[in-house]
């Protein structure tokens, strides 16, 4: 009997990418566990991550290239699927121009190396100014703002966990999510060391989440309200000169435009909206500015609100002027294994707008707000008739489902590329199978720049793809060719990692020798707090922009805004979204071993004070709607919750009974309820507002 085959990969579920160790036996993935040896991970890795096993050994994955014929999906070739999509989407096209086709990438393409540049060459190719990504519902936002204040949309200064004193956390759920934007493989470790060593850890969030519990102090504040909260803090620094002078006369520019503006917002003035009493944003404010080391972190609880650039922005400013950013314990800029910050770089270019039937819209990072995807396929003068969806579920990750449902279905074609037949796929003409984490070679490339502890990784495919299946960087080369009508049998496709092999030049490194090394894996030195002024700002003049003229409308709106929250009545419920250990997006909804006892469903959390106002019982069945959709759920009481905020799991809803599991625990597609359309994101970034929805609700009981 062969021995087992041991073998080192990573994980590529979300930014950390720990370290994995793989035993194989005959050729099958028999395990998978936290490598112990991994130089930065140090043995750390999720129970998600190793729950990908379960994906991998899914029989309800896509196995082989399927087209739709009626309400069945029949089994064809990969030469007829590839010649099926080059010959529609030519055919839209020389009917109704380039546009005619759109592109929807979705999150897990964030944690593949080799599909970005394939899916670029192929959007060149077709020449569509219509394209979207899964970017616009969780962090468009950060990539909007990083470009206007720095210069480039791939500057995200972390914080300083290790070395700092006082952690101010906005949004963020680190026990769940493990930190977007930054790379850290135990964050709860490394916050508890900081609590220990007596850091103070402030949260604040609608709810007491997991992390807040024997790790920090909770800012209980009403959803959708941090700008405020940001601009009084600031506010209070200006107006009791607790400025750190030489840091913002040495590296920041617009600074007494950014005091005029924040001087609307007195902590005074925001107490209501913000849901805290003036003193204590005063006192907040105070003791930021008076701590030796502080530094900030927000997350995807403020991203997907109205204005999560304006947070953003205000965000590193708080930490600008009180002498905090670049610097030991506060916020520093993470180096990876090719300099990110140049790669993502304006070079003095202003945001790029395109007209449409919309009026002006802006590309961030390429891309289209996705909360218009539907109205440009159903409402437009010039409609998307064709759509390419790419690793994404837009039917249940956009708002407003029910509007995107009738958009798929009155589309004349449609692909879907995934590693399921999703709620999307229901509505596609021609399915075409992916390849898993394991399945394809790739480094990583999601920590670039946001590394606590910068280091690159490559990965062989553990195992050959099974069945049918091919890695997206393929796919995406073959529908190229097919599409140009290059399809030969002939055609040598490009080496996926030609790019990333060029990149890894700048750290003296290559493909083959990581691949070479016992433990693939290169830790990089970590760069200087300094070197974020010294040599990363990407602005025009080196310098911090500290009011943005770009975001000049942006700064309107906020009063707008604020002047809509202050005169809400004050019984008015908001909905926000709660992440669970036990769900990651869509595409977890079909492991099994992650549907526990309470997690069979995703209730409406309420406040039990919520609940016996309006007579209803723990258990019950409530209508949940508003002016965008309605849907019928069973509440949960949860005094974690601050009184007033509701909140559900997303990612639940999955239709069609090919997925086993998501159909016995079919659950609710929360986004029924969000806004879609010209005014439901944030002009600025195209980021979705999808976090503080007006709701109502009635028992539904009887």
């Amino acid at each position: 009997m062969d021995q087992p085959v041991i073998k080192r990969t990573f994980c590529r579920v979300c930014e950390p990418s720990c370290g994995l160790i793989a035993t194989l036996e005959q050729g099958e993935i028999k395990s998978i566990m936290p490598d112990k040896d991994h130089p930065v991970t140090k043995g750390f890795a999720c129970h998600k991550g190793l729950a990908v096993l379960d994906i991998h050994n899914d029989p309800d994955r896509l196995r082989w290239p399927l087209q739709k014929n009626g309400k069945t999906f029949e089994r064809v070739s990969w030469a007829t699927a590839d010649a099926t999509v080059g010959e529609r989407l030519r055919a839209l096209q020389a009917r109704h121009g380039k546009n005619a086709i759109g592109i929807y990438s979705g999150n897990p393409l964030a944690f593949n190396s080799t599909a970005g540049p394939a899916i670029s060459s192929f959007v060149g190719a077709i020449g569509s100014r219509r394209n979207f990504s899964s970017g616009t519902q969780d962090c468009a936002n950060k990539f909007a703002a990083s470009e206007a204040v720095f210069g480039s949309s791939t500057i995200h200064p972390v914080p300083d966990i290790p070395e700092t004193d006082l952690l101010l956390i906005l949004g963020a759920n680190p026990r769940v999510s493990h930190m977007s934007f930054v790379s850290i493989a135990d964050p709860i470790a490394e916050l508890r060391a900081a609590k220990k060593r007596g850091a103070r850890l402030i949260f604040v969030d609608p709810r007491q989440n997991e992390s807040v519990t024997g790790l920090g102090e909770l800012l209980q504040v009403k959803p959708d309200s941090d700008v405020y909260l940001l601009s009084a803090m600031l506010e209070h620094c200006f107006r009791e000169a607790l400025i750190d002078q030489a840091v913002i006369r040495a590296h920041g520019e617009n600074v007494a435009a950014l005091e005029a503006f924040v001087a609307q917002y007195p902590a005074e003035r925001v107490a209501e909206v913000v849901g805290l009493a003036a003193d204590e944003i005063r006192s907040l404010a105070a003791d930021f500015a008076a701590a030796e080391k502080a530094s900030v972190y927000m997350s995807t609880g403020v991203n997907m609100g109205r204005q999560g650039a304006v947070a953003y922005w205000l965000l590193y400013m708080l930490s600008l002027v009180t002498g905090n950013l670049g610097r030991t314990g506060g916020n520093r800029y993470a180096n990876g294994f090719y300099p990110a910050a140049k790669a993502g770089a304006t070079r003095g270019q202003p945001p790029r707008y395109q007209d449409s039937s919309f009026g002006k819209l802006r590309t961030v990072r390429g891309s289209l707000p996705g909360n218009l995807m539907a109205d440009m396929i159903l409402d437009d003068p010039d409609p998307i008739r064709g759509l390419i969806v790419i690793s994404g579920n837009p039917l249940l990750s956009i708002g407003n489902s029910e509007r995107m449902q009738a958009a798929l279905e009155q589309l004349e074609f449609l692909v879907v590329i995934d590693i399921y037949p999703s709620a999307t796929s229901e509505f596609a003409d021609i399915t075409l199978p992916a390849t898993d984490m394991f399945e394809r070679a790739d480094i990583n490339l999601a920590g670039l720049g946001l590394q606590h502890k910068p280091f690159v990784q490559f990965t062989e495919a553990l195992v050959e793809p099974g069945f049918e299946r091919k890695p997206e960087w393929e796919i995406m080369a073959r529908l190229e060719q097919a599409y140009l009508n290059d399809a030969t049998s002939d055609t040598a496709l490009p080496d996926p990692f030609a790019r990333l092999d060029h990149m890894l030049g700048a750290s003296s490194t290559s493909i083959s020798e990581l691949s070479a090394a016992r433990i693939p894996v290169k830790v990089l030195e970590t760069a200087a707090p300094e070197s974020l002024f010294e040599s990363v700002i990407q602005t025009d003049t080196g310098l911090v922009d500290c009011c943005p003229d770009t975001m000049k409308d942006a700064r309107l709106r906020c009063e707008a805004i604020f002047k809509s929250l202050s005169a809400e009545p004050t019984s008015q419920l908001k909905l926000i979204s709660r992440r669970t250990n036990y769900m990651l997006n869509s595409w977890f909804h079909n492991v099994d071993q992650l549907k526990r006892p309470k997690h069979l469903d995703n209730p409406l959390y309420i406040h039990p004070s919520d609940a016996q106002s309006r007579q209803l019982q723990d258990g019950g069945m409530v209508k949940l709607f508003n002016e965008f959709g309605a849907l019928t759920t069973r509440i949960a009481f949860d005094e974690t919750l601050r009184p007033g905020v509701v909140a559900m799991t997303h990612g639940w809803g999955n239709k069609g009974r090919r997925m086993k599991t998501a159909a016995k625990y079919e659950g609710t597609n929360t986004n029924v309820l969000l806004p879609s359309g010209p005014d439901s994101f944030e002009p600025f970034s195209n980021q979705s507002f999808m976090t503080g929805i007006p709701v109502d609700l009635q028992d539904a009981s009887s």
